[in-house]
């Protein structure tokens, strides 16, 4: 691969989409992160070696992976298993020992699942009308979110509207870049930033060495291995169906993101940091959505480098974590929402237009929508994993017997 392939296909769309999904990422979970931490009493230390563990967990799986197979490779830690670690970290029971020792549990479960291919399996047996509706449901409520900032923020909601229909118009490709930009000015301009206190320098990690009981196995690893595969990895995959990174040889037969091996990838990586404070890595979509849609670049052969450049901000995060930890939570949560729900308009469209396409899935698919977009979470398990459920069941009472059962349209 020509090394120098990078810098020609990067544009400053892609550059801004990066920026972006880092910043959507970031600013929308950082919190969950640091309550989990904190629940397992962890130090001030642990908890910068924490970031400093998922920052470069992420960004080198997705820096390194995305240069290697030129596909946008989009890598997050698992804000739902962050939840399940702040819940079960507040009952006092488990040390931060063995909490250690459940994300490496957890990690060797996930790497099998790559290993063994079982998971990509299953995900290849759901139909594209699905997979489709299923990311269209976990987007819309970004975007639902980034209109009703409204509420709180009118006139920064309406500017960043306006900037961004005019962009559309006038500039396509950087709409995005032009709205943020805008909205940061209009923000520095109105006093609207965050006041927070930036340290600057290396974050230095931290081992904590691991201990393996029943109860943190039963209690820790195996909800957070759940909660990961089902309300992380499940969207995830769906991102890459639905955008045309799969591996069914789209794009001008171009083969696409090895799936299995991402998530052994993202196993391994938690296995080897997991001493550090990285729970749990997997394939994104929230974040994922933003840098394989057509805002990051109208071509989706040049699409990779706007995960490059998400993963080098996620590499300098892990590096100077308090620092940009500081400067990232300095942005007034509304502009990160509306910026989150303005760049992926093009992605929620284009997966409500493939969801609807197909006839015979077309019901199926709107139940799985709706499930997802209602945010319902039963058992522990988020909406993600029950509206492909419940689509599966709406199409086996439909088309039970029928040979179009659970395959991909041709």
């Amino acid at each position: 691969m020509n090394r120098m392939q990078f810098f020609k296909d990067v544009s400053l769309s892609a550059f801004t989409a990066g920026f972006v999904a880092v910043l959507v990422g970031f600013t929308s979970s950082v919190a969950i992160v640091f309550q989990a931490a904190q629940a397992l009493h962890a130090t001030p230390e642990m908890i910068a070696s924490w970031m400093w563990s998922l920052g470069l967990g992420m960004g080198l799986c997705t820096l390194l992976l995305s240069l290697w197979w030129k596909k946008p490779v989009m890598v997050a830690w698992s804000t739902p298993g962050a939840a399940v670690l702040a819940t079960a970290g507040a009952t006092g029971v488990f040390s931060i020992h063995e909490a250690v020792g459940a994300f490496m549990v957890c990690a060797v479960l996930i790497t099998l699942s790559g290993v063994t291919g079982w998971f990509e399996r299953v995900m290849n047996r759901i139909p594209l009308a699905l997979a489709s509706a299923l990311l269209a449901g976990v987007l819309a409520r970004f975007g639902l979110a980034g209109f009703s900032a409204a509420q709180t923020a009118l006139p920064l909601v309406l500017v960043m509207l306006l900037a961004y229909l005019l962009g559309k118009r006038l500039w396509p490709r950087y709409a995005v870049p032009t709205t943020l930009l805008i909205a940061i000015v209009f923000v520095a301009t109105s006093s609207g930033f965050t006041r927070a206190d930036i340290a600057f320098g290396l974050t230095v990690p931290v081992f904590v060495a691991p201990s393996f009981t029943l109860a943190a196995l039963v209690s820790l690893a195996l909800p957070l291995f759940i909660v990961t595969m089902a309300s992380q990895n499940l969207p995830g995959v769906a991102a890459i169906q639905s955008t045309g990174y799969g591996d069914r040889r789209a794009n001008g037969g171009d083969a696409g993101i090895p799936i299995s091996k991402t998530i052994t990838l993202t196993g391994v990586a938690t296995l080897v940091l997991a001493p550090f404070g990285a729970f749990a890595l997997n394939l994104s979509a929230i974040t994922a959505a933003i840098c394989m849609g057509p805002e990051a670049h109208a071509n989706p052969a040049r699409r990779y480098t706007a995960a490059v450049s998400c993963g080098l901000l996620y590499v300098v995060i892990g590096l100077f974590g308090a620092a940009i930890t500081g400067v990232l939570t300095a942005f007034p949560k509304e502009l990160v929402a509306a910026i989150a729900g303005l760049a992926l308009l093009g992605t929620i469209g284009g997966a409500l237009s493939a969801a609807l396409q197909h006839e015979p899935h077309r019901e199926a698919a709107i139940i799985t929508f709706l499930v997802t977009l209602s945010g319902v979470v039963v058992a522990g398990v988020g909406s993600a994993f029950w509206g492909v459920v419940a689509g599966a069941v709406a199409l086996l009472v439909q088309h039970l017997g029928r040979s179009t059962l659970l395959r991909h349209p041709d």
